[in-house]
């Protein structure tokens, strides 16, 4: 993580953001410091190969702690 913060359960609910600020989704948990991250339906299918989210069958996607550029209170920006 660009930022160096680790993630915890207060980082649950929170949106994610690409670089210019359009939502993917929500962290839907996180699990040993790995947000996983329901993505919007609207997420294409371009931004979801980018990040290595090809499993259609998935409910939520681990997030990479190098995808992550920022941490704020109110979201989390992709890098």
């Amino acid at each position: 993580m660009a930022d160096g913060t680790t993630l915890s359960d207060d980082d649950q609910g929170k949106p994610v953001v690409d670089d210019n600020g359009e939502k993917v989704g929500v962290v839907s948990d996180v699990r040993g410091g790995t947000a996983h991250v329901d993505p919007d339906p609207g997420v294409t299918d371009k931004v979801k190969s980018r990040l290595g989210w090809s499993d259609a069958d998935a409910d939520d996607y681990p997030l990479a702690d190098d995808e992550i550029a920022t941490v704020t209170d109110d979201e989390i920006r992709l890098a």
